[in-house]
């Protein structure tokens, strides 16, 4: 190389060196000058590796980790016998990807209590790091199948989309989704083996038309290469051997080691928390080391084998009885520890959230598990501070920069925790019609969001960390049940639950549900103890009277009340004094009952439908609505103000009234017109804050009827909550109640869930101190039933205000009767409403799963509380199956032959199952009635089973016996004849019922054989005790007496007998005849006589029984005709045969229950898949087509009838206003309601859309679906509300439209606030359908909708 200059005239020289081919620098004298033959570099030798180009590192990495190769040590050519003279990978031509990196660094994350002060000094938590395995990170956590998944559009980040698949359900084993996703022949490799034999390719994917050209394959030239295993057994069995003396030696030395007391280097090491964890993280003591030790003695095979069944039952069964060796994992662990609630601070001491109080043990337990990542189950009573709970999970989601979603049953809890959150957290609201901040790290939303976002994959699924379940026991509710089940079976692995319910007497039921359906351990906690206990009363003639105090029911307060209404009664009746002013008490009282149940019979006609602020009902009436009854309505009055003004002394307000019906929430307050309870501030302080929230109204609004007639109730301290309220309207009631302007409040029990305590300390406004029960009866939709006790235990539990009240106050008003004490106790002190599953199929559900390929309609069956007791027992169940399959059945060995005993077996036992069949329907008829009269000879059942009894009618029924006597051969060996040595003896051996036969030549005159009738008649009683046992002629015989189901067969024949020498004389002869006459029926080879004719003699025309009687005696024929009929060992063949076949059975039984077919819910997945197949939803591989995507896209109203609404092109015709207007019907929920005026237009559109929707009830009727096509249309359509929908739809003001149905307000604005959400999914389904004009007709139904007082948003919301 040239010389190269440097500083100080100091140069160097540039080489190779080295094998690798390394530069080298040298310095060079200075006195060398740069001749060209110095400038060459020294010889070196070549490297011994060529030199790395860019091309050449990347076919190296290609050959090498990149190519697909098979295994040398599977594949070799010793094992497989067979080279291809063909490079199949050469000719794959892949586009190859760079990996993965293998490893990546991530930070540890250590309990607080765990973590360790850093050298800095400094309080902030430095967190270690460690190197994993990247595989250790995606285990588990994979998104939705086999296949991995991309991040979807932006667009669907949080609602997701059809097009993407839902994340794989936690505890879902991998199993499943493989073989739903790849056929056999793929999976086991059949196709793989064919197409290297030549065979065809399998180009056609399931469910397509067509597939892939690839052209002629043809099979590639092979030769087969024999291969001489030189492996022998002998080395094997060496090391083997060597293997078993190294254990050996290690067990003696173990052994002996801790034979010399020390043991400790063998104990397990214990943890630094011990004590506080639960019973499941125990040490290990010397006891267990020693054990453990102990059982290193046993076999190899004994220990893989147990080791791998205690795993299985460990994970799927972890609560049944295991070893000693290992203890099993329980899922749902409770019990209280006291060390927790002591050791809480230095446990936690950084807390994610601070409160200002003291946290109650339950609260601080709960904190506890959250910080260590579990789950947790909260059980406590309503107001006890659940919410705590919810509220540090949200803290900790936004403490590890996670995601919280907080889940409500209804809509006014999500709004109402919007805003109690929205100061602390940053909280977003996800609803049907309300989407805010969905980018916030607390997401409240409904449970139906959370489903719709788990079956479309959103993306925002991957960043959740908790899910809150509030309120768990509304999983009763028989509508909406199954979709927490649904949102619980569907949630991903790494998804921790935090779940709040009020007191249920199965929490760990659910919680072990839970943790075996997820495979994650729930921590199960909370209290039975009230924060404020309660005291109920009675309400009766202006008197409380106490019934209940500390949970314990007190019976002298019910003997009181009783006590007063029996004087009133006996006073009223004597003096005629009223019970009011004015009035007599048994008018009044008549009145009363006449009333209420006019009033009950129309609730259940119209089930609750009078509106609150309706012109034409209550609100409209100026003069109070007092009307017809108005005698009834001032003592109603009368009886509210005298218990306002108790409550009001004794300084027992705010007071909530609960009422079971709208119409009697408005009529009570409305009967309140003199009454007056706030201050002049207070009524200020209302007025203000009423002009403030219905400001944003416009002015047509604000002077609606409803509003109007409450502001003017809560001007006067009262007010009104139900269902029938505009939603601003009960949310202006709510916010004032919980500001203590509210006084009275009469409500339904909506109330009780809908509206929470704010805040739980004294410097809060007062929440609610007293709750009153107008009756403890209400309507559930179907009938008129007592009240729950959990219903009552909710309601009852917002009384008493915490930190203020040392007592809550209940109370029960009576009016004319006083309740017993069998119905007011289970209420009141009953038992909690138990959780129970409420799961069913869908075919929304049933679309949504098979449209993932990955996901089966069966797991989600196998995963429900219906199924959770049958799934628990499934290891039982297969551990049982084992030890039957391994059970050595008995051989039957026939003396004559080939075994024919179970031929004969399974006739015997076909023969009683026709007998079974036909033995009522001929022995009642009166034909055989007729026949079976003495002397008709019949065929009775065997009890030993051996051989049925050929016998004789001796006596029929009578007034003193109601049983056939009948005499019958028996088929054992003849008994020992014994010789009586006097009369005496005979007349004893009669009494005992043993007849024995004597000799001729010792017999008398009147023991001769006999073959007629006696002359003499005799007088019916019967000397012998029955049964009554003996032997004649060679044979044992038996008079018994039986019932007419035990006749097998009536003969056609009869046979002459003496009634009186065998009943009452109790002659030997005249049984000895008898068996004589028997014995003859069989001389001619056949076991039985023919019977009788079923058509001819007995007379029946039902062609069934006829028929079953024939085969029953083609049976007994071929019984007789079959060579075991008679055998010795017949007894002990049948014996072995029942055994073997009840063995059988028990196999096959628990097959079965182990197998899918067994699930509760499958016959009705059946039958809905094959309407689903039907209707085009689904070929016949169970491929989702275009139909049932539409169908997967309506949520709101019944999916196949709205589907086939669609794709039948039913609003092509309509106008915008008109399709909505008819599609309201899918939303509307009030069954009865004015009749609607409609044009001819709609009316025509809604009989056809009845007409679909009978002939959708018709086809699933038709494939075994439990449905009244009738009863369908009418539960999935109603009509009640196409006018308004219509008028509304084309610019009528609200006021206007209110005047065309008698629908409470509240439900109108309900109903076109979810018809909006329609709009949105038919115009998702026209996309999908590819129909323009029907999308562009759903966007300006949607846009004419959407104004106004129904849409106004939520003060919880926006604030005032």
């Amino acid at each position: 190389m040239d010389r190269i200059e440097a500083g100080q005239e100091m140069a160097f020289r540039v080489g190779f060196t080295g094998h690798s081919g390394h530069l080298t620098i040298e310095p060079l004298p200075p006195v060398q000058r740069s001749t060209p033959l110095s400038s060459l570099p020294d010889f070196i030798l070549p490297p011994a590796f060529p030199r790395e180009t860019p091309e050449s590192i990347k076919e190296y990495i290609k050959e090498t980790h990149l190519l697909p190769r098979l295994d040398p040590d599977e594949f070799s050519a010793e094992k497989s016998g067979k080279q291809w003279e063909f490079d199949w990978f050469d000719r794959a031509k892949i586009p190859l990807e760079p990996s993965l990196p293998r490893s990546i660094v991530i930070p540890t994350w250590e309990l607080p209590f765990r973590r360790t002060k850093r050298s800095s000094g400094h309080d902030i938590w430095e967190p270690r790091s460690e190197q994993v395995d990247i595989a250790e990170l995606t285990a588990g956590a994979e998104d939705s199948g086999v296949l991995p998944r991309i991040v979807g559009p932006a667009k669907d980040y949080v609602k997701g989309s059809l097009s993407s698949h839902p994340f794989r359900p936690g505890g879902l084993e991998d199993s499943h989704s493989l073989g739903r996703i790849l056929p056999d022949g793929a999976v086991n490799g059949e196709w793989v083996w064919e197409v290297l034999n030549g065979g065809p390719a399998q180009s056609i994917a399931p469910s397509f038309k067509d597939g892939l050209d690839l052209g002629d394959l043809r099979a590639h030239s092979s030769s087969w290469n024999v291969f001489v295993d030189q492996s022998d057994v002998k080395p094997v069995q060496d090391v083997k051997l060597f293997d078993d003396l190294f254990r050996k030696a290690w067990e003696e030395d173990v052994l002996g080691y801790a034979a010399d007391g020390d043991t400790s280097k063998v104990q397990v090491e214990t943890k630094e928390l011990g004590s506080v964890e639960s019973e499941s993280e125990t040490n290990v003591d010397n006891s267990s080391v020693a054990s453990n030790i102990a059982k290193i003695e046993s076999s190899v095979l004994d220990e893989v084998l147990s080791a791998e069944l205690q795993a299985t039952t460990t994970i799927l069964n972890g609560d049944q009885d295991g070893s000693i060796e290992q203890p099993k994992k329980a899922w749902v662990v409770s019990g209280a520890s006291g060390k927790i609630v002591e050791q809480f601070h230095e446990l936690v001491p950084d807390m994610a959230l601070n409160f200002p109080f003291e946290l109650d043990p339950f609260q601080k337990e709960a904190i506890y598990y959250l910080e260590r990542g579990d789950s947790v189950f909260v059980a406590a009573h309503t107001s006890a501070g659940k919410t705590v709970v919810a509220e540090y999970a949200f803290a900790l989601a936004t403490k590890h920069c996670t995601r919280a979603v907080y889940t409500a049953p209804i809509k006014t809890i999500s709004n109402q925790k919007y805003r109690d959150f929205c100061g602390k957290f940053d909280v977003g609201l996800l609803t049907g019609d309300v989407s805010l901040r969905p980018e916030a790290s607390c997401l409240i939303m409904t449970t139906e969001i959370l489903r719709s976002m788990l079956y479309r994959g959103a993306d925002i699924i991957r960043d959740i960390e908790w899910v809150i379940f509030d309120e768990v026991h509304y999983v009763n509710d028989v509508e909406r049940g199954v979709v927490w089940e649904e949102v619980i079976i569907m949630l991903p692995r790494h998804i921790n639950f935090v779940l709040l319910s009020a007191t249920v007497p199965n929490t760990i039921e659910f919680a072990d549900w839970i943790g075996r359906t997820k495979k994650k351990q729930i921590r199960v906690t909370g209290t039975t103890k009230r924060p404020v206990p309660l005291e109920h009363h009675l309400f009766y003639s202006g008197e409380l009277y106490k019934v209940c105090e500390n949970e314990e029911f007190v019976p002298k307060g019910l003997k009181a009340a009783k006590d007063a209404s029996k004087r009133k009664t006996t006073s009223a009746v004597a003096g005629g004094a009223g019970s009011y002013p004015g009035s007599s008490p048994s008018n009044d009282r008549a009145r009363a009952h006449r009333h209420e149940s006019s009033h009950q019979g129309k609730q259940t006609r119209h089930s609750g439908s009078q509106n609150l602020g309706n012109s034409r009902a209550v609100w409209g009436n100026q003069n109070n609505g007092l009307g017809p009854n108005t005698g009834l309505r001032r003592s109603e009055a009368t009886m509210w103000l005298s218990l306002i003004n108790k409550l009001s002394k004794k300084s027992l307000l705010p007071v909530v009234m609960f009422c079971f019906s709208k119409n009697r929430c408005d009529k009570s307050a409305d009967s309140m017109t003199t009454t007056d309870l706030t201050t002049s501030s207070e009524k200020s302080e209302i007025r203000i804050f009423c002009d403030k929230a219905f400001s944003r109204l416009k002015g047509s609004d604000r002077n609606l009827p409803q509003i109007v007639r409450v502001q003017s109730l809560l001007h006067r301290g009262i007010g009104v909550h139900h269902a029938g309220l505009l939603p601003i309207v009960k949310e202006v009631v709510e916010m004032l109640f919980c500001r203590g302007l509210v006084k009275v409040l009469f409500s339904t029990e909506t109330f009780a869930m809908g509206v929470n305590a704010p805040a739980r300390t004294v410097s809060e406004h007062p929440f609610l101190l007293l709750v009153v029960f107008d009756t403890l009866r209400k309507f559930d939709g179907k009938e008129f039933r007592q009240l729950l006790s959990g219903e009552y235990t909710q309601m009852a539990g917002r009384a008493g205000r915490r930190g203020l009240d040392e007592t809550g106050t209940v109370i029960v008003m009576c009016r004319d009767e006083i309740p017993d004490e069998r119905d007011l106790k289970p209420v009141i002190v009953g038992r909690p409403t138990r959780l129970e599953s409420q799961f069913r199929l869908t075919y929304i559900m049933i679309l949504h799963l098979l449209r993932v390929e990955e996901l089966k309609v069966e797991d989600m069956l196998k995963r429900s509380f219906a199924e959770f007791h049958a799934q628990k027992k499934l290891p039982e169940k297969q551990q049982l199956l084992m030890r039957k399959l391994a059970q050595q059945t008995k051989t039957i060995e026939c003396i004559k032959g080939e075994p024919a005993i179970e031929e004969y077996y399974e006739m015997s036992s076909e023969a009683d199952t026709h007998s079974t069949k036909i033995v009522e329907a001929v022995m009642q008829s009166p034909g055989s009635q007729h026949y079976l009269s003495p002397g008709r000879v019949v065929v009775v059942k065997s009890e030993s089973a051996q051989d049925h009894l050929l016998g004789v009618v001796v006596k029929a029924p009578s007034s003193n016996n109601k049983q056939y006597i009948v005499f019958v051969l028996m088929p054992e060996l003849p008994l020992t004849l014994q010789n009586p040595s006097d009369s005496s003896n005979l007349k004893d051996d009669k009494g005992a019922g043993l007849q024995i036969l004597i000799p001729k030549s010792k017999r008398g005159l009147e023991d001769d054989y006999y073959s007629s009738v006696t002359s003499r008649r005799g007088s019916g009683v019967v000397n012998i005790k029955l049964p009554h046992r003996g032997t004649a002629a060679g044979m044992n015989y038996e008079v018994l007496g039986i019932d007419n189901k035990e006749f097998l067969s009536i003969c056609n024949c009869k046979i002459k007998i003496d009634q009186v020498r065998l009943l009452e004389d109790v002659s030997a002869g005249a049984y000895s005849n008898t068996v004589q006459q028997l014995l003859l029926l069989k001389s001619d080879g056949n076991k039985y006589p023919p019977p009788l004719d079923p058509v001819k003699d007995l007379k029946l025309k039902d062609l069934d029984v006829v028929k079953a009687y024939h085969k029953l005696n083609i049976l007994l024929q071929k019984m007789a005709q079959n060579k075991c009929h008679g055998c010795v060992k017949l007894e002990e063949h049948i014996k072995l045969a029942r055994e073997l076949k009840r063995h059988r059975e028990e196999v096959n039984t628990l097959k079965f229950e182990m197998s899918d077919e067994a699930l509760q819910q499958m016959p009705d997945f059946q039958g809905r898949i094959d309407v689903l197949k039907e209707i085009g939803c689904v070929d016949a591989d169970l491929v989702v087509q275009i139909k049932g995507r539409v169908a997967c896209e309506m949520n709101s109203g019944e999916e196949l009838i709205c589907t086939e609404c669609l794709f039948e092109n039913q609003f092509d015709d309509l106008e915008p206003e008109e399709a909505v207007a008819i599609m309201s019907a899918f939303v509307f929920q009030q069954k009865n309601t004015s009749e609607p005026s409609l044009t001819p237009k709609l009316s025509l559109a809604c009989k056809r859309l009845y007409d679909t929707a009978i002939r959708l009830g018709q086809l699933q009727a038709s494939f075994k679906i439990q449905i009244d096509p009738e009863e369908y249309a009418r539960e999935n359509l109603k009509f009640g509300l196409i006018e308004v929908v219509y008028e509304w739809a084309k610019g009528t003001p609200f006021a206007d439209i209110c005047e065309l149905t008698d629908v409470p307000e509240g439900l109108i604005v309900r109903t076109i606030v979810r018809l909006d959400e329609t709009c949105r999914e038919f115009k998702n389904a026209a996309a999908i359908m590819g129909n323009s004009a029907l999308y562009k007709k759903m966007e300006t139904a949607s846009n004419a909708i959407k104004r106004d007082i129904v849409f106004a948003a939520s003060l919880y919301v926006t604030g005032l």
